[in-house]
């Protein structure tokens, strides 16, 4: 049972912002910082990657734990109206794996950072994960699942 009538529910559910998120905007500052310079929401690519770097023909990919179920302490599952959120999660992943593909098959190269990632490592710590990979010939990396960033206490 929801702790909130259906109203208040829906009025906090459509205040969750999809772009400009806070984790999106601390790494934006930390590849700045950087050097690195980039678009951000390129309608004419696949899911509008969240950053794009058009020099590097890379796309960073900023995702929430809970919204797109990385498995980590922040991914909950809602006990009300489980089925709901089991088919909308469901449908989440698969739209990002989808849009993963077509900018892979696009000659994209993707990065995909976890929102865990910047909260226990630290926007630095991330952003010079992507410069490496940046600097690297690897297609893809996923962000916390490297290995530097996974040895943590």
């Amino acid at each position: 049972m929801d702790i909130v009538d259906r109203a208040t529910r829906s009025r906090m559910m459509a205040s969750i912002k999809g772009r400009d998120t806070k984790p999106e905007t601390i790494l934006r500052k930390a590849l700045h910082r950087r050097g690195l310079r980039y678009r951000l929401h390129a309608s004419e690519l696949p899911g509008r990657p969240d950053i794009v770097l058009p020099r590097h023909r890379a796309a960073v990919l900023v995702h929430g734990c809970f919204w797109h179920r990385h498995g980590c302490r922040l991914t909950s599952t809602p006990a009300s109206n489980s089925d709901f959120w089991q088919a909308k999660f469901a449908s989440t992943v698969e739209r990002d794996a989808r849009q993963m593909r077509q900018l892979v098959e696009l000659g994209w190269r993707v990065a995909t950072v976890w929102e865990c990632a910047l909260r226990h490592d630290g926007p630095d710590v991330v952003a010079n994960a992507v410069a490496e990979w940046l600097a690297s010939t690897a297609t893809s990396i996923d962000i916390p699942n490297t290995p530097e960033l996974q040895q943590r206490p």
